[in-house]
């Protein structure tokens, strides 16, 4: 019961954000993402099975039986998991420097993104940090929830509402390669179904708020600073990933 009060705690207080997001927005486009309850709904269901997981005995065993099931005949690992978690949001990037405009210039689109990565990293860190799950491959306790589903799911949901008034397509692409990255959790026996369906909500829950609370962020730390240009590039040296970026003032 406390690991669900702390769980419940820290999906409310990252709503309680929200009270911040009244002035006007003054972008390109005008149409910033307006609060809506039912934009909670599918974030706050996967949410709430994960959290329910943690207790329950019916869930808990259809957690091994689709573990069971998913790595029955596995002979080979394919650790593709580790790259296409960063997909989704670096699609957002790539797709702007081909040409494909987004909904927010460089410097929004990257503190949205900042914003939702904190959000997300930090919810994450804490509950593996307090729930002590065992993962099913028995290395670590700290299963719940999955890392690189919750960071592919908000990069899906950055994608999506980036890119849906140019096309619903490069957001339902995002999501599908988000889907595949929690399914290569669990094929690789790293998560279980609760830990994989809790990061996705947190993804998408942590961009949304991201979304939301942008209007504030932006009067408050960058009024009058509209001339930022910058670049990320991702990397990989063999044994690291990560991200470099690099602005202009």
């Amino acid at each position: 019961m406390k690991t669900i009060l702390l769980l419940l705690a820290l999906v409310f207080g990252q709503l309680a954000l929200l009270g911040n997001t009244s002035r006007k927005d003054t972008l390109r486009t005008n149409q910033e993402l307006k609060f809506k309850p039912a934009a909670l709904a599918v974030s706050s269901a996967l949410i709430t099975f994960g959290v329910i997981g943690l207790e329950s005995d019916f869930i808990k065993d259809l957690n091994s039986e689709v573990s069971e099931e998913i790595t029955e005949h596995i002979d080979k690992r394919f650790t593709i998991d580790d790259f296409s978690q960063y997909a989704p949001f670096v699609s957002v990037y790539a797709l702007n420097l081909a040409g494909v405009e987004g909904k927010h210039n460089f410097r929004d689109r990257t503190t949205i993104l900042a914003t939702a990565y904190l959000l997300m990293g930090s919810t994450v860190t804490i509950l593996k940090n307090s729930t002590n799950i065992l993962r099913p491959d028995g290395s670590s306790q700290n299963s719940f929830p999955s890392g690189h589903t919750a960071t592919a799911f908000m990069g899906a949901e950055f994608l999506y509402q980036e890119y849906k008034d140019v096309s619903v397509w490069y957001g339902i692409s995002g999501y599908l390669v988000a889907a595949g990255t929690g399914f290569f959790r669990m094929y690789n026996n790293r998560h279980w179904l609760t830990d994989v369906a809790t990061g996705a909500g947190i993804g998408m829950l942590s961009t949304k708020i991201a979304y939301w609370v942008h209007p504030f962020i932006r009067n408050t730390l960058f009024k009058g600073s509209d001339n930022i240009s910058g670049c990320i590039v991702p990397y990989y040296n063999g044994e690291q990933m990560g991200l470099g970026m690099a602005f202009t003032f």
